[in-house]
């Protein structure tokens, strides 16, 4: 059968969409290649020379559209060159989506089959989602859009419904501690339940917090959610840690973790008391978005968060803090 133009693949961000997009990428090409030696396993091998053109980002037949360096500089340098903490620009621009149809006008190039990723389609312009429409409504022939999003109900209808969709589902943890064992095999145990808890049974997202002593921070969190911070000692040495510039990424991951802890204790809960922390659930969610983005003093959020998570303590226990 004609495999269908347009596949959406969806799920929580860093269950593994892009990786995946990816390796159907590198199937199709090099199955459009030449002759099928893979059978029916999706996998193909580094050596074989589609996949090497890939790996180098060369492949002229993989457009691969995602968000640009802001830096004009970086983005004279080759892909594989970009530092992992280059500042990416807000959006995928539609001068990206339009300059697919120059590629469009011809043919491919090493057989009958072009392949376009787009990671994410979440961060396309509106004027590019426009863009992006009207290739879908007319598909080059042998082109097969891969479009990765974290977030579908936000996308235009009418780009949703000219996909076939895709689902990816978090992985429990069998197949979260396995992933997390396959790349980091010195993990210690407490350092893999902290990453655990934080993946929600996304790999990409626990492997970026690799690394920034996780588990440090949990423990915090557990202490005052248990004996509440009397006398603000708890939130004074947290602050005291995050508050440097070599702190920042440890930072973030303390601003990502702490409506997800308080989430999980709301799990226990129902009734009045679900109310109370549903509601300090959402507070603290918007603080942490907005903390970087607004700039805010570091000291003054880790203060008001670890505040929050200090108020579900036991009264008996929360009655100083």
């Amino acid at each position: 059968p004609r495999l269908h133009h347009a596949w959406l693949l969806t799920g929580p961000e860093g269950v593994g969409k892009a990786s995946a997009a990816l390796m159907l990428a590198t199937r199709m090409l090099a199955e459009a290649a030449g002759p099928n030696p893979y059978g029916d396993d999706l996998l193909v091998s580094p050596e074989h020379p589609m996949a090497r053109l890939i790996a180098a980002h060369s492949h002229p037949d993989l457009k691969r559209l995602e968000r640009l360096p802001k830096d004009t500089k970086i983005l004279e340098r080759g892909r594989n060159e970009w530092p992992e903490d280059v500042e990416l620009a807000r959006s995928i621009s539609v001068d990206q989506v339009r300059a697919l149809g120059a590629s469009f006008a011809n043919s491919p190039s090493m057989s009958r089959r072009r392949v376009v990723i787009i990671d994410s389609v979440d961060d396309l312009e509106r004027g590019g989602a426009n863009a992006l429409l009207k290739n879908l409504e007319e598909p080059p022939a042998g082109t097969i859009f891969l479009l990765i999003s974290h977030a579908p109900g936000r996308l235009l209808p009418t780009i949703r419904s000219r996909c076939r969709v895709l689902r990816f589902a978090p992985l429990d943890d069998a197949a979260m501690t396995s992933a997390l064992s396959a790349h980091l095999p010195e993990l210690d145990a407490v350092e893999r339940k902290a990453l655990l808890a934080a993946g929600q049974g996304a790999p990409g997202r626990a492997l970026h917090f690799a690394g920034l002593d996780l588990a440090g921070i949990d423990a915090v969190l557990e202490q005052l959610a248990r004996d509440g911070d009397p006398g603000n000692i708890l939130k004074t040495a947290l602050a005291g840690k995050l508050a440097s510039k070599s702190a920042q990424l440890r930072y973030e991951a303390f601003l990502d973790r702490v409506p997800g802890f308080i989430a999980g204790r709301a799990r226990a809960m129902q009734g009045e008391a679900l109310g109370n922390i549903l509601e300090t659930w959402e507070s603290a969610r918007d603080l942490a978005q907005g903390a970087v983005q607004g700039s805010l003093d570091v000291t003054s959020v880790v203060y008001a968060l670890c505040g929050k998570v200090a108020a579900l303590a036991p009264p008996r226990n929360n009655a100083k803090a």
